[in-house]
């Protein structure tokens, strides 16, 4: 690891070590080790602007900062404190302004370089899964959203406003966690999308049979013997 992506890394975990959202440090840590697989399976894209992407896309997201303006310019700064380009700068900035889901609902996909797509699968992967689910709960707890209210059905959301309505931690899967794998940009990305979201498929079941209050090891549900 050269000095550079240190820098981005130290300065990530500066600015996000204390989240509560869960977009915090670990959070993009995670999206550049995703990231970094997704460029080797892919075999393209820029390894120092995927890193500083990877690291940096959250430090101005307006769920983790009280203005995000500030904290972009903040980040030309300090990219160009080590000496990188204008270009450069442009490249990173042009990924992790137009990463997010909830812009792409107004504004459509949008048209990312090689290196943006791959760190935009590698932050929507981390959002899936087992970590995703502990990143829903988590993040359910910290807005004061209900778990689940079984009358209430999920929404289809069409505007950023709309999408940060409060919902239920449950409605959430639906409304956004399953829509994800369908939006991937990689190949590698598509395959372990649909791996995560298999997984949380298969957690949900669990989770309404628990809140209907079943017992699965009862003899009713236990597997027949054969013979």
């Amino acid at each position: 690891m050269n000095n550079d992506l240190t820098a981005i890394r130290n300065y990530s975990y500066e600015k996000l070590t204390d989240d509560t959202t869960g977009h915090d440090f670990f959070h993009s840590e995670r999206v550049a080790k995703i990231a970094e697989a997704l460029r080797l399976e892919e075999n393209a894209g820029d390894e120092a602007i995927i890193w500083a992407a990877s690291y940096l896309h959250d430090v101005i997201d307006d769920k983790v900062v009280a203005n995000p303006a500030a904290e972009r310019q903040k980040i030309v700064e300090f990219l160009a404190s080590l000496e990188w380009s204008n270009d450069k700068i442009q490249q990173v900035l042009g990924i992790i302004d137009n990463l997010s889901y909830s812009k792409e609902l107004e504004n459509g996909k949008a048209d990312l370089t090689i290196e943006g797509q791959i760190v935009q699968d590698a932050d929507r992967i981390d959002a899936l899964g087992a970590i995703g689910i502990m990143r829903t709960a988590y993040y359910g707890g910290h807005s004061q959203s209900p778990m689940h209210l079984p009358d209430r059905t999920p929404k289809k959301f069409k505007t950023k406003a709309e999408y940060r309505e409060k919902s239920t931690v449950v409605n959430h899967f639906y409304e956004k966690l399953f829509l994800l794998e369908e939006t991937m940009n990689t190949v590698a990305g598509k395959r372990e999308a649909h791996r995560r979201t298999t997984f949380m498929h298969i957690f949900l079941d669990e989770f309404y049979a628990e809140w209907d209050g079943k017992l699965l090891t009862s003899e009713e549900n236990e597997p027949k013997m054969k013979g």
